[in-house]
């Protein structure tokens, strides 16, 4: 299934690729009709882009035409049942200012379905390892997880520096949409990951299968997710575990995370942000993340939430609405005890079980620390419908009533300056400046 989006998505993604590259920038063409015996012309493409790989340069664009890729093995064997294979490997750079570029053709759509590889053991659809690469207008869906031997296997698997990964629609993959494993300056960019569930992974049905994903190491920071959307994913939609560089999160949805995908029947973790967290565990280098402007709905577990985090997170700017609770600041000390961890401003709390572990937090200017009344009212809607809704000509979230400021709510101008654009003589409460 492809969402509303996806089909916008494809047609922006090619409609303003043909100025992009230079002029002296090759631009080849890949089809599911092709062959990689071809010139690689419009009128003669290659079939893959495997091959396409092998010829481009930086600067180089590969069109790929609509139709469905299917994939039915990995480019090479298992070692065991717990090894790790890929279905297609980015591992030629480009470079700044000149990355090789993968784009959907103006007005269609590539689907990269992976549903029928049958290697026994985890499996990545794509795993780009080189720097410098721009992804525009996928789908990618179906990769499975063949055995029960491992946590998941995912969509798209990331360990390169500097890609951007734009206007892709994941779905339906058997672990997370899309993972960034490590590297820094990868940008994700207008993606949408939705209705990944993982059957067969080893800590449990549907344990695994996040949104999206980003556990780099060390000296890997400028990682961002933005106008991204995460819904029906059977553990989390944003999921920073394990992250030891920051990680910045904003203007992005997350909702109905933690449950079986198109039902309300609980799977796995089921939190809208999950920002950190080392396993429960303290420790001394763990890096600082920040989610601001962005929304989570009716997630099973928390809309935001800090994992045991080991430091103090910055959650700018932000709406939980219905969530269980909407925000969660459950920390760690040196000691290991429980603790409040997070700097809040300017965020909304509404319906659902509201807050949980705020003792020890910097919070200030949220609606549970103002003189305000929250009713339903306060908003244009309060609607949890339509939120897949297809996204504006230029590929950013589409303009809802959902969730925004009625023009007489008294959040308006309640918050405070925290280095973010606003209108008005201060910022508004939530996602949303009106």
């Amino acid at each position: 299934m492809m969402s509303a989006v996806a089909a916008t998505a494809v047609v922006l993604a090619g409609s303003a690729v043909a100025a992009a590259g230079p002029a002296a920038a090759g631009v080849y063409y890949v089809s599911a009709a092709g062959s990689d015996s071809a010139a690689g012309t419009q009128a003669a493409p290659w079939a893959s882009i495997a091959h396409a790989q092998a010829v481009v340069q930086p600067g180089d664009t590969v069109y790929l035409r609509g139709g469905t890729y299917v994939y039915s093995r990995a480019n090479k064997s298992c070692a065991g049942q717990t090894d790790r294979v890929d279905a297609i490997t980015l591992n030629k750079s480009g470079s700044s200012g000149n990355p090789i570029r993968y784009w959907a053709y103006p007005g269609e759509r590539p689907v990269f379905d992976f549903s029928r590889v049958r290697d026994d053991c985890r499996i990545k659809g794509f795993d780009v390892t080189g720097n410098w690469i721009h992804l525009r207008g996928l789908e990618v869906k179906g990769v499975p997880q063949n055995n029960n031997r491992n946590h998941e296997s995912w969509g798209i698997w990331i360990t390169g520096s500097n890609n951007t990964f734009e206007l892709l629609d994941l779905h339906h993959n058997m672990g997370p949409g899309l993972f960034i494993q490590d590297g820094g300056g990868n940008l994700v960019l207008n993606s949408d990951s939705h209705d990944n569930y993982d059957p067969r992974t080893s800590n449990g049905a549907g344990e695994s299968a996040d949104g999206f994903g980003a556990h780099v190491s060390a000296n890997r920071p400028g990682n961002v997710f933005r106008g991204c959307r995460a819904w029906w994913n059977s553990d989390d939609g944003f999921d920073l575990i394990n992250a030891f560089s920051s990680v910045t999160i904003e203007n992005s949805w997350a909702w109905l995370n933690g449950y079986l995908p198109g039902t309300t029947t609980p799977s796995g973790n089921g939190n809208g942000f999950k920002m950190g967290g080392y396993g429960g565990k303290y420790v001394s280098n763990g890096a600082k993340h920040t989610v601001r402007g962005s929304v989570a709905f009716n997630n099973k577990a928390s809309g935001f939430y800090a994992n045991h985090h080991t430091l103090a997170n910055d959650y700018f700017g932000n709406t939980s609405y219905g969530n269980h609770p909407d925000y969660n600041m459950l920390g760690i000390n040196a000691r290991g005890g429980a603790v409040g961890l997070g700097n809040l401003r300017n965020n909304i709390a509404y319906t659902g079980t509201l807050l949980s572990n705020m003792t020890g937090t910097n919070a200030a200017y949220n609606s549970w620390n103002l003189n305000v009344g929250l009713s339903d009212s306060q908003f244009q809607s309060v609607s949890t419908s339509g939120w897949n809704a297809p996204r504006q000509a230029d590929g950013s979230l589409p303009v809802l009533p959902n969730l925004r400021l009625a023009a007489n709510s008294s959040l308006i101008d309640k918050g405070t300056d925290v280095g973010l654009p606003y209108r008005g003589r201060a910022p508004d409460l939530g996602a949303f400046e009106s």
